[in-house]
């Protein structure tokens, strides 16, 4: 599924849903600077149920100027897109005048305005656009840095870089908890969400707390259900069993190769950042199996040949199941929507970790095993 973050931008965010009256429709009311041709056309996209961008209405451009109208029950992220120009302009659809500001060439810097959700994305777009200015500077002395191979003032830098993710990620936070009737907040929760940035019972209980308008929109509503996925493999569930076949094509379960401590390790021959992860697992087995650790592999390759030659390859020597079919049954029962996804089981068969890697994945087995 498409995210609509490939569409929105990094800093494309903001709304509010004010608690007033509506009128019975929207207006959205666009003035295009510089030379656009009579006739021109633009056209009113939003998400379709497969998360991809469909026409909603289209008018054409009349001495600089556009209009759209119609109604909607619930604020609804929309994009503008003019024709022969590159880019779009998200916009909130809202009932109300919302007011469209912008330059033909730099679609991006519109200014939408005239609705509380529109005028929220205004005071998003500021405070985003300056914390992407500090980021694009710290990264060009990072460059500077690394030029002039000054370790001590790249390794500040990063630390300063950190800090800076570190700040835009409260901010986010702190506005979802401020802002429960605004859009922009659930936008951001269907983020956090895909990032994994917080817990999933954390984002459940932000998303508990936006008004029942909020929820009830089409992305409130996939983002209740790709938590319940999440919540079925939470830290602190019961790991899901599950059957599949072996590379010798007997049937095998999760629940017959529970040790002291037991990794469920989603990988695939074609996924690179799994296989450079592949020696350090190696490595962990090695030392703790003596010690009751389990590791059952889950392959989401598409052909048994390939999966088959990366075990023998990499030297893999724990249990191995794959129903060589992709992002099966068992990548959505796990919620897995990219790999490497590793779950770490205590011996009760307990998810007590998510994704850990290099050190840290070490670290915890030595705690589950001592």
């Amino acid at each position: 599924m498409k995210s609509i973050w490939k569409f929105l931008g990094l800093s494309l965010l903001a709304l509010g849903l004010g608690c007033e009256s509506q009128p019975e429709g929207y207006v959205i009311i666009g003035n295009i600077e510089g030379d656009i041709a009579e006739g021109t056309k633009v056209y009113l996209k939003g998400m379709n149920e497969q998360s991809r961008l469909s026409d909603r209405d289209t008018t054409l451009v009349a001495d600089g100027s556009f209009t759209f109208d119609g109604s909607t029950e619930v604020p609804e992220l929309h994009y503008l897109f003019i024709e022969g120009t590159r880019g779009n302009i998200p916009v909130i659809l809202e009932n109300g005048t919302i007011e469209v500001r912008t330059h033909k060439d730099s679609l991006s810097f519109a200014q939408t305005s005239g609705t509380a959700q529109n005028d929220y994305f205004q005071d998003y777009m500021a405070y985003s656009r300056g914390m992407s200015l500090k980021a694009s500077s710290i990264q060009q002395d990072m460059r500077m840095a690394s030029s002039n191979k000054d370790t001590a003032v790249a390794t500040s830098l990063q630390d300063e870089f950190s800090e800076l993710q570190d700040e835009a990620r409260a901010y986010e936070v702190s506005f979802i908890k401020e802002h429960p009737d605004a859009l922009m907040s659930l936008l951001l929760l269907e983020r956090v969400n895909a990032t994994k940035t917080l817990p999933e019972q954390e984002i459940q209980e932000l998303l508990n707390a936006l008004t029942p308008t909020i929820r009830e929109t089409a992305i409130g509503k996939r983002l209740k259900s790709n938590l319940e996925k999440g919540m079925r493999v939470a830290i602190g569930s019961k790991a899901p069993n599950f059957t599949a076949p072996t590379p010798s094509g007997t049937q095998l379960s999760l629940n017959e190769v529970l040790g002291r401590a037991t990794i469920v390790d989603c990988w695939a021959a074609w996924c690179k950042p799994c296989r450079i992860e592949n020696p350090n697992v190696v490595r962990v087995y090695d030392k703790y199996k003596d010690k009751g650790l389990s590791i059952i592999g889950v392959s989401l390759d598409r052909k048994a040949e390939d999966w088959i030659k990366a075990i023998s390859d990499d030297k893999l020597s724990w249990h191995h199941v794959s129903n060589v079919r992709y992002f099966d049954e068992i990548a959505a029962l796990y919620n897995v929507n990219g790999i490497p996804a590793t779950f770490i089981l205590d011996e009760n068969g307990v998810i007590v970790a998510k994704n850990l890697r290099g050190p840290a994945l070490e670290e915890k087995i030595s705690e589950l095993l001592q």
